[in-house]
């Protein structure tokens, strides 16, 4: 079942977002005050409107309180973004992403509440819609259009058991790289290699196999 996601801001990289976050069958909104860049982002949207962020009443009409995640991602006017998230909080949407221009700018979107803080630079879009919609990658490289490699967190079923038992080449067409352990990393790990709470493996795959893999529970 599709998630729900609106993203408020529709510039380079809340396009970025929308596009990547619409290919992957998500439900999205697109919602900008310039009319130009609605029209724009209709191709990267399942939905796209002129709507004021800092508004209330606009966002009710929305029904923003029914989106499973809101990602603010409004350029370069800081207190437009501020506002939002203070509402979009207020309203009761349940986890809220911001874009910050700087550090202090990300310190005060925490304080209003919101969830997520990043700092863009080229292309961190791409980044953190594929984190949304694989909540146990924690970092990936894009090798090329099919093939990446991700960090993804050890799931529960696997803990305790060796890189022999798992033998996620055959089950899952996955090469494990390294293991990291908090700040140490094990590279090319024994194959008796036991799976501890916390470890993370360092994977590299086609990326069809590591979405499976990286949504298993």
């Amino acid at each position: 079942m599709a998630n729900q996601y609106a993203v408020i801001g529709l510039g380079r990289f809340g396009l970025s977002i929308a596009y990547k976050l619409f290919e992957s069958g998500q439900e999205v909104l697109g919602v900008d005050v310039n009319e130009e860049r609605v029209e724009e982002s209709q191709p990267y949207a399942t939905h796209s409107i002129i709507a004021d962020s800092t508004d209330a009443d606009a966002l009710k009409s929305i029904g923003i309180r029914n989106f499973d995640t809101v990602i603010v991602a409004i350029g370069n006017d800081i207190q437009a973004s501020i506002l939002s998230v203070l509402l979009l909080k207020e309203l009761g949407v349940k986890k809220v992403i911001a874009k910050a221009l700087n550090k202090l700018h990300g310190q005060v979107l925490k304080k209003v509440g919101a969830d997520w803080v990043v700092f863009p630079e080229r292309d961190m879009g791409i980044r953190v819609a594929h984190q949304l919609l694989s909540p146990n990658v924690l970092n990936f490289i894009e090798l090329s259009k099919n093939y990446s490699v991700e960090e993804v967190k050890i799931p529960d079923r696997m803990l305790y058991k060796t890189l022999r038992e798992l033998d996620l080449r055959a089950r899952y067409n996955l090469s494990v790289i390294a293991i990291r352990h908090e700040d140490e990393i094990n590279i090319s790990p024994s194959p008796d290699k036991k799976m501890d709470d916390g470890d993370v493996l360092v994977v590299i795959g086609e990326n069809r196999d590591l979405e499976r893999f990286a949504n298993l529970k």
